[in-house]
Parts: C-alpha cells; structure tokens; sequence
C-alpha cells in the first residue's frame, strides 16, 4: 500500500479524525498483543523495527549490524516475515529464489548473510541455529511477541518520525506508543528533521539510547549520476526520499514514478518505463529493492541499461553503537536461555 499523505501530517487531519475510532480499536488490539510473552530463542535475537508502517531504514540497518557481527567473529542470519512473497517458511533464501517467493528484502540480506523467511519467528530462529547461526537479526518484527528479543531497536525517518501519532489507519503507528517505548532498547534516527529530533528527545527522556545517522548512496555511482538527466521510479515506503537522494547526488530528475512499497512489477509497467526514458533520452534509475522485484520477469527481458543506485547507513557513533549491539549479545549470554 502507499502511505496517505495525512498520515505525515504533525497534527490530525479532517480524515485522521474520522478514522481516530478504528484506529483506537486497532492500537488497542495491537498493544494487547505486544505484551503477551513469546519464546526465547536458542541464540541471541537483535530485532530491527520501527515504530511505523513505511519505509524508515531498517534493512540498511540490519545490513550495518551483520556486517559488525560478522566483524566481531559472529555468523549472523536474518530472519523476516518475507512480505511480498508466497512462501511461508521457515526457507533458507537460496540462489533460485526470487522475490516473488520470498520477498525483496530477504533477496538483498541473503547477499550479506544467511536468509531465513518464516512467518512464524520461532520456527525461523530453530532453523538459523540449525544452520550454524550465532546470532539472529529480525528484519522488521518489533511488534511481533512470538520470539523475546535481547536487543530491540527501532529505526525511525528523521523527517518524518511518528507521522500524525496516531495507530492504523488513522496514522502510521503499528500500536500506541505507551505500547512500543517499553519493548524498544534503543532508537536509530535516520536523516534530519524535527519529527525525529522529536522522538530523540522522548527516548532520551525514557532513558533508551539514541543513535543518529544518514543513508548515503554508493560513492562511485553517486558521481556517475551528477548532470544526468534521469526517469526515477520506486516503490518502497517513502519514494520521495529516493528521488531527494538523486537530487543530492546532483542528478537531474525529470520524471519520478512513484509506486506502492513492495510493488510487484508487471512487465507492461516496465516496458512503458523502458520506453519513456528512451523516448526522452533520459537514465532511468532506481533502488536495489525494486530492482529485486524487477528479476522476477524474464532475464531475457532484463532492462540491460537500467540503473541500480544502493545506499548504505552511515552511522554518527559507529563504535559506540557496535559496543551497544555486542553488549547486548554478551548480557544475553551471560544470562542462562
């Protein structure tokens, strides 16, 4: 789905309002959720949500903490949810997959780490231990009880932070606040704006850690890119975010497509694409995860000139946030299972 524009808004909207009842039953259902007790896993389980529904950062995130992990000696797997794709687990994500079975996200973390889909979290954890895991990181999962988490963060969009504070529909929350702050160890804010300093403030106040930093696209194609004149389409949480990244990379962009998140392409809807950007001489450019979505269709259909910008975390206090992830990991093994 795409996010309405008065979710984002700082206060509630005409709309918001009249939704405020479903949403008062829909948090309520939500928060009730979130305090039942799950299963503790065999190894230590690093989850990495976010407070809202939309895009904020969260796979970057978890790609930043397995490449810690991995440099502290671990063997890291993800474990996620696989939204978008048929497949219910649990499953290793494996070279034949594709994202239409297991999702876009597992196809980019299985490049990095182990990949394991599964619906239900506690199966998917006894496979990563199975697999030879020493610690689990949840794509996604913070309002999810089934698995006890050792260390929860929550990722939040610098620009936008909680939206409107209201739960679904009425407003982006995935459950109450006064439901998420005690599950939560520590915020990442990704990006500047008020909204986010907002939230930095009231963790700081909870006494959870906050941590700040940046997505920054791949250096070399960021050069690449500055002066082109290019046709940008994605479909992820936030689309507007990527094109502001084009902006800054210096890229003209004279028609930007924006998509649902984890919009499920049709080859109709590429080759119009395809054939815009000709018809204009523009580049046309987009992000890793659509681009995941994308080989679903044919390869001998494979937009051969098309061009896939990543962008990766950059942390403010990277030493002291990978102290805080492999604190975590050593108090839980301190502690018995």
């Amino acid at each position: 789905m795409r996010a309405p524009a008065f979710w984002w808004q700082p206060r509630s909207s005409w709309l918001a309002n009249l939704l405020r009842p479903a949403g008062w039953i829909y948090g309520s259902i939500a928060g009730r959720r979130m305090r039942r007790t799950g299963e503790r896993a065999a190894l230590p389980v690093i989850c990495i949500g976010n407070f809202t529904a939309g895009g904020a950062g969260k796979t970057p995130a978890a790609l930043t903490v397995a490449k810690i992990l991995d440099a502290a000696g671990e063997n890291p797997a993800f474990l996620s949810r696989g939204y978008g794709g048929t497949l219910r687990g649990p499953v290793q994500v494996q070279p034949q997959h594709e994202a239409r079975d297991v999702g876009d996200e597992p196809m980019l973390l299985a490049a990095r780490a182990p990949a394991i889909v599964s619906v239900e979290r506690p199966a998917g954890a006894r496979l990563a231990d199975e697999i030879g895991a020493t610690v689990l990181i949840m794509d996604d999962g913070l309002q999810n009880p089934s698995l006890l988490k050792d260390c929860a963060l929550a990722v939040v969009d610098g620009a936008t932070g909680i939206g409107n504070g209201l739960p679904l529909p009425a407003g982006p929350l995935r459950a109450p606040m006064k439901a998420q702050w005690p599950a939560v160890d520590a915020v990442l804010v990704v990006g500047q704006g008020p909204a986010g300093e907002a939230i930095a403030r009231e963790a700081d106040r909870l006494g959870r850690r906050v941590f700040k930093g940046h997505l920054a696209p791949d250096r070399e194609l960021a050069g690449r890119l500055r002066g082109l004149r290019v046709l940008a389409f994605a479909g992820i949480g936030r689309p507007e975010k990527f094109f502001e990244t084009l902006h800054a990379c210096g890229a003209i962009v004279e028609e930007a497509r924006a998509f649902p998140d984890h919009h499920p392409y049709t080859r109709g809807e590429i080759e119009g694409l395809r054939r815009e950007a000709e018809v204009h001489g523009l580049q046309a450019v987009t992000t890793e995860k659509d681009f995941a979505r994308l080989a679903t269709l044919n390869p001998s259909e494979t937009w051969a000139d098309l061009m896939v910008l990543p962008v990766r975390l950059q942390l403010e206090d990277e030493s002291g946030f990978r102290n805080f992830v492999l604190r975590k990991i050593s108090d839980r093994r301190l502690r018995r299972p």
